[in-house]
């Protein structure tokens, strides 16, 4: 086939995806593609979701009250869980295997992270209202008596 008729003949393609609409999008991926992507699916499954900040902040605060360690939490052996529950992260909440797997797990982004944003203030619900403007201003009186 000679270059003429090859553009010619891609060109006629392209516009018949265009029509059917099967065109790439972005940067190649169909749209609706996570669809049947498993991966994607176990990740975003709510039952898999971390705990937020605030949880973890007030189990912190528990443990310090009733004067538990909080890096090394007393945890029963328990079969189900990873390493018999062992080995416990607090800030993100996990069970690992082994020792080996705790210690590497210290030294990620994802923890890291997670310890940054546990020390800044807790949220409440003031703090929420306040974000939402429902709280009321005191102001002193624009006529005051004299």
């Amino acid at each position: 086939i000679s270059h003429d008729k090859r553009r010619n003949y891609c060109l006629i393609a392209s516009k018949q995806q265009l029509k059917m609409g099967n065109a790439p999008t972005g940067k190649g991926r169909r749209k609706g593609s996570r669809a049947k992507n498993k991966q994607y699916k176990r990740t975003v499954w709510l039952c898999n979701r971390s705990k937020d900040r605030d949880e973890i902040q007030d189990k912190i605060e528990k443990m310090q009250e009733n004067g538990e360690d909080v890096q090394n939490p007393a945890i029963p052996f328990d079969d189900e869980l990873p390493g018999g529950g062992q080995f416990y992260c607090v800030e993100t909440d996990k069970h690992f295997i082994d020792a080996k797997a705790l210690a590497a797990h210290k030294k990620t982004r994802a923890y890291k992270k997670r310890c940054k944003e546990l020390k800044e203030e807790k949220y409440t619900q003031e703090s929420a209202e306040w974000a939402a403007g429902m709280t009321k201003e005191v102001l002193p009186p624009a006529h005051a008596k004299k």
